[in-house]
Formats: structure tokens, sequence, C-alpha cells
């Protein structure tokens, strides 16, 4: 049986008719870059996550951008995050002129470990990002309540996020602001590149507009320095359509989670993940555990069972990173997680029978001598 990583041809045919009806509007009315799409598509999401106001943008690397600078953080400033996340959290650090400073990582949610955050805090630290990983937030109250005594703005990676809850408040609606990506793949994606920043901050929410717009707070008259980035006409109306079912899929990703973990029940060399007892996941990834991953993926592989890797080198331990003296050892936990955790299929289309033949056969990789 083959069974892919991600399906989204199988999501797009059961919407194509809403998506096209969509899609032929912004064509019809040229509303291609930014415009009325683009505006409806932000009111929505706002709501959703329980905020006030949404800008939408090109990415989600552009969405953490585009914060940072929104709330003036730039170069000789320190920005906290972890070093289990995809580049661009710490990137967009740099990309303002900022220092990325990691702290390691909680070995169960593979978040944030609030009780290392205020040993990393200096005098030059701004804010701190902790990262919703996989469709998990991380742990806020204790991390919002050191912020607040040192100062400091929160600003939530949720690019991994979407329609996640803590403690009954969604994911976009904790910190000071929340980035969002939606690449094709992730529980809400757009049809190419986007991304939207969220936040109940009104000023901070007109910055973002402007420098998103090349500083413009009307047509040509730039109050800032800014950059082109929007989102597209089509990309928001295409937003719009999906968000209405992104409950259901969600859903429908939770019953995965179940099915794995009653199908894996047993095998004591594959450890599922961790739903917290704060946490409502939306598990944009399944990502599972064990000593010989890389044996694991292969023979999965050969049963023609698509696996993935999120992430196989921390971002301490990236070339693009080696200026920052940090050695192998720095981060046990993120590193561990880096070496032994797999991604299995997980996308709401899947079904139980795919479900119970990845599980047969990850049993059979395991009792394998």
């Amino acid at each position: 049986m083959k069974v892919p990583f991600l399906n989204l041809k199988a999501q797009y045919d059961a919407i194509a008719d809403e998506v096209q009806q969509s899609i032929g509007e912004v064509m019809a009315n040229c509303a291609f870059s930014g415009g009325p799409y683009v505006e409806k598509f932000e009111e929505e999401f706002a709501a959703f996550c329980g905020s006030r106001y949404a800008a939408g943008v090109g990415s989600g690397t552009e969405a953490l951008w585009l914060v940072l600078l929104g709330l003036g953080i730039g170069a000789g400033d320190e920005v906290i995050t972890v070093p289990n996340s995809f580049i661009a959290t710490a990137e967009a650090i740099t990309l303002c002129g900022a220092t990325p400073v990691f702290v390691d990582i909680d070995q169960k949610s593979y978040t944030m470990d609030p009780a290392l955050l205020e040993n990393a805090i200096t005098t030059r630290t701004k804010a701190v990002i902790p990262v919703h990983l996989y469709g998990q937030t991380a742990d806020m109250d204790p991390i919002l309540a050191i912020a607040d005594r040192h100062g400091l703005a929160v600003i939530e990676d949720a690019c991994q996020a979407h329609g996640a809850e803590y403690k009954g408040r969604r994911a976009g609606s904790l910190g000071h602001a929340a980035c969002f990506s939606f690449y094709p793949g992730k529980n809400l994606g757009a049809y190419g590149e986007a991304g939207g920043v969220v936040t109940a901050d009104e000023q901070l929410a007109r910055r973002i507009r402007m420098l998103r717009d090349h500083g413009q707070s009307r047509k040509y008259y730039h109050n800032v320095i800014g950059m082109n980035g929007r989102m597209d006409g089509i990309q928001g109306a295409v937003l719009s359509v999906k968000l209405k079912y992104l409950e259901g899929w969600n859903a429908r990703r939770r019953d995965h989670a179940q099915w794995y973990r009653k199908n894996l029940s047993g095998i004591t060399a594959v450890k599922t993940p961790q739903e917290m007892d704060y946490a409502r996941h939306v598990y944009h990834v399944f990502a599972v555990r064990t000593s010989n991953r890389e044996q694991m993926k292969e023979a999965l592989h050969a049963s023609g069972i698509e696996c993935g890797v999120h992430y196989p080198v921390p971002i301490h331990l990236q070339e693009a990173y080696s200026a920052s003296g940090k050695a192998p050892g720095s981060f046990p936990f993120a590193e561990c997680c880096a070496a032994e955790l797999l991604s299995l299929p997980m996308f709401p289309e899947l079904t139980e029978h795919q479900i119970q033949y990845i599980c047969q056969e990850v049993r059979r990789i395991s009792d394998a001598p």
C-alpha cells in the first residue's frame, strides 16, 4: 500500500468548486494584491483566533520579521527562542539585526521550557518567541509571567498551530502578537506563499500594515521605510474558503492521533507525542520518537509509507549559525529530538485503514531482530 506523507489533492478535490468560484471572483474584480479579499480574510481570521486585528503578509517568515520590526527590535537587541524550530524563527530575528538566544525545550511537549527562560534574559533581551511546535502550544502562562516581570514582548510563533488552544484560548490570542504561516501544507494552507500576523494591539497592527506596504500610510506617502510584504488577493480568497473547514479538519487530525496511539500502544521502541493537560493539540505533525529513526524511516519508505523529519539539525548547529559558538550538547533535549523524531503521515483525508497499515509496519519493523 502507498501512503503519502501529505495529500493536498484530496483536500482540493473536496472543495474545488468553492475555491474555483472564489478565485474567479478575484480575477473578475482584478483584486490581485491586497484589497477586499485579503481584508475579508483578515477579519475572519482575527475573529477565529479570538483577537482584534490581523494583517495578511507574504509568508510566515515575513510575519515574524515584520512583528519584530514593528516592535522596534534591531541591532544590539536579543530575542529568546528555541533551537528546535524551522530556521525562519531565528532568521527573522537575525534579519532585524538582533541576536537569537536559545533555551532548551521541555522533554514532554517539545516546546520552550519555561524553567530555563529567566536565566537566559539579559539587559539586551527585548522579546521572547515561544514556538507552538507540531500543532501544540507552548506552556504560555509561566512564559508570559516571566516576560511581564522583565518588560519583554511575547510573540507566538504559531506557524504550525492554526486552531490550537491553551487552556481554552486559541493560539493567536495569548501573546502580544502571533505569527502564522499559510504555506500549502499547513493545517490552514494557501495555494502559494502567504502568512499573517494577529494582535490585539491596534498601534502594532497599524505599523505592520504600513511596513508590509513600503511604509505607506496612504498611497505614495511613506512614513517609514518598509517593504513589499502584501498578501495576494487570490490567497486571501482561498484562505477564506478553507477557514470554514479548519475546525472539521483539525478534529479529523485529532481522531487520527487517537488511532495512531491505539495502534502503536505497547511498542516500547516508539514513543507517541504527548498532549499536555493545558493544550488542545491540532497535530500539524504527528512525530513519534525512536532511537533507530533512520532505519525506521528507510523501512517504512520501502513499505510505501512516506515520512518526514522535523527537524534533523537544530538551529544552533546549522552552518548558518556557526558564529553562535554553540557546540553539540548545548541544548541536549532539542538535539535528542533532532536525532530521534520521525513524522508519520498526517492529513485530514488519511483513512483509518491507512493508519492501521502504517502502525502494522511500525510494529513489524520494531519487532525485527
